[in-house]
């Protein structure tokens, strides 16, 4: 089997045959033959959180064709690292939509589809990030809700995906903020449990959590605000959620 950190050449064919060039198919068959191995590895990296394998496999391979079809050679990116993160996110849409739609108490969900606009005016009528007293107030909601609806909001956004980097990432980094991110849609679907808990937390840990989960902020951003590794906040982070996700556990 073919490397697919090689596959430039086959693209520069393609670019230079005429559309109506029944080889120009061909070329892109063989690509996507190439480079089935890479989705179906992905695919595997996301098993085991309750999605067949099989289904994550297409899933995964229909990122590959996308990647195949809107992959320009010449532009000075590697087809490997414009795949991955393309594939990837076509998988992280669907565990996005199918935990979404059933995973996630309905009040929260109610209140996230409703943040983007109550942001946006909150940011014009403030010139900065509401916080989430004041986008409850915008909402007419209470604070827990709301808190958790961010939370929720930002359940799928993971560094290993905003910040990939193949040539100096950790090695753990396609995957390494899935598990966080998981357990953090645990503690949502527990809510009334994980109020308390989150209330009970340091203010440092608070204010960790505030960063990553209402402002948005990437681990490096906040790392950076830290004076502290990236790999240091991550380890934070894990903590954090996972002493929160075990206390909920036995609390519920």
């Amino acid at each position: 089997m073919e490397a697919y950190e090689c596959l430039e050449p086959w693209f520069e064919k393609r670019a230079g045959l005429a559309a109506a060039d029944p080889e120009r198919d061909a070329v892109r068959s063989r690509i996507i033959e190439i480079g089935l191995p890479l989705a179906d590895h992905i695919a595997q990296r996301y098993s085991g959180r309750g999605e067949q394998v099989e289904d994550l496999r297409q899933v995964a391979r229909v990122g590959l064709v996308l990647a195949v079809d809107r992959f320009e050679v010449g532009r000075g990116t590697s087809f490997l690292s414009f795949a991955v993160p393309t594939i990837m996110g076509e998988v992280r849409r669907h565990f996005r939509d199918q935990v979404w739609a059933v995973r996630v108490p309905r009040p929260v969900k109610d209140a996230q589809t409703r943040l983007g606009a109550a942001t946006e005016r909150l940011l014009q009528r403030l010139g900065r990030t509401p916080t989430p007293r004041e986008l409850a107030g915008e909402l007419d909601l209470d604070v827990d809700t709301t808190v958790l609806a961010l939370m929720a909001n930002n359940a799928f956004r993971t560094d290993s995906i905003d910040q990939l980097r193949l040539d100096d990432d950790p090695p753990t980094s396609l995957g390494a903020g899935i598990g966080q991110e998981e357990r953090c849609y645990r503690l949502v679907e527990r809510s009334s449990v994980a109020r308390p808990l989150i209330a009970a937390l340091s203010a440092e840990e608070r204010e960790l959590l505030h960063w990553r989960y209402f402002e948005s902020l990437t681990q490096t951003q906040i790392a950076e605000r830290l004076g502290v590794s990236q790999m240091h906040v991550s380890r934070l982070l894990s903590r954090i959620i996972d002493r929160l996700h075990d206390q909920a556990v036995v609390a519920a």
